[in-house]
């Protein structure tokens, strides 16, 4: 084989249509542009408009609402964390951080902290220092002899 025999599959690909080639060609004289006016000029995009009538966008009433000042958490269950700790990816004697789950993989960055969730089964005793737990997660973590610090602050867990 030599590098001048190297070429695609017949059919594969297509040689691009040259607009403005003659009437002949299937796309001369406009090139399918239609005719006159601002849309056959280049160099345009008119997004949303609809020739002077109140746009869509504009007629539509104003949903919903986004709060810049969110928690974005990290959500991981228990029978995650069980799962690094039987993979030996988490150590089960050091506290549960989000700087030892990041190490382990199992979350990927830091976000607002950790919180944990109550699906899935646990079995080692574990101490976690996370930003937030729910009532079933620190339900099985206590009962499989662990304990849960909240760094929030808050007195009831988020």
């Amino acid at each position: 084989m030599k590098l001048n025999d190297i070429s695609d599959n017949p059919g594969s690909s297509k040689n691009r249509m040259r607009v403005g080639r003659g009437i002949g060609s299937g796309k001369g004289k406009t090139g399918g542009r239609g005719v006159k006016g601002q849309k056959a000029r280049t160099g345009v995009a008119v997004k949303g408009f609809e020739g002077g009538q109140m746009p869509l966008h504009r007629r539509l009433p104003k949903r919903g609402f986004h709060n810049p000042f969110a928690t974005d958490y990290n959500e991981v269950n228990v029978g995650r964390i069980q799962a690094a700790v039987d993979a030996g990816k988490l150590d089960a004697s050091a506290p549960v951080t989000i700087e030892s789950l990041i190490a382990a993989g199992v979350v990927s960055k830091p976000r607002d902290g950790v919180k944990i969730l109550g699906v899935g089964e646990i079995k080692a005793k574990l101490a976690f220092e996370v930003a937030a737990a729910s009532k079933g997660a620190i339900a099985a973590i206590e009962g499989a002899g662990g304990s849960v610090k909240l760094l929030t602050g808050d007195a009831v867990p988020a």
